[in-house]
């Protein structure tokens, strides 16, 4: 029993050790590309953006994700762009940013740096920890 149970943990701590890397992988890539990316070239310069990818059906993306980001923009105004993407309608897009589930959030630093990827749903003081430093 004991070592079943010890299998399991190494597993899990496997599998949090290897999304840890994907996701720094992640950043990485998205920060060396962003400054030529397609879905980037409008922006508004010097401003932060999230970039979120989001698809049709999905429940969460309405209902929780969308009124976050509502809710920040509405709160810091011109200091932050929200770049909404389906991910249905562009999956080249999807796929270069290594989108794996929706929604898919990616804050980006006024110097078109990747600061942080959130697979799944990025509630208010998540985000909002995510920008400080990075919103004026």
């Amino acid at each position: 029993m004991i070592e079943r149970l010890l299998i399991a943990l190494v597993l899990l701590a496997l599998g949090a050790i290897l999304y840890r890397v994907y996701t720094a992988r992640q950043l990485k890539r998205t920060s060396a590309t962003n400054a030529i990316d397609p879905l980037l070239m409008g922006a508004r310069p010097n401003t932060p953006i999230i970039l979120y990818f989001t698809t049709p059906d999905c429940v969460p993306c309405r209902t929780v994700q969308m009124p976050v980001l509502d809710k920040l923009q509405t709160d810091l105004g011109e200091n932050l762009q929200v770049i909404k993407v389906d991910a249905t309608e562009r999956p080249q897009d999807a796929d270069r940013w290594g989108v794996l589930c929706s929604p898919t959030t990616f804050v980006i630093d006024s110097n078109g740096r990747t600061r942080a990827v959130n697979h799944g749903t990025a509630f208010y003081h998540t985000l909002r920890q995510q920008l400080s430093g990075v919103v004026e």
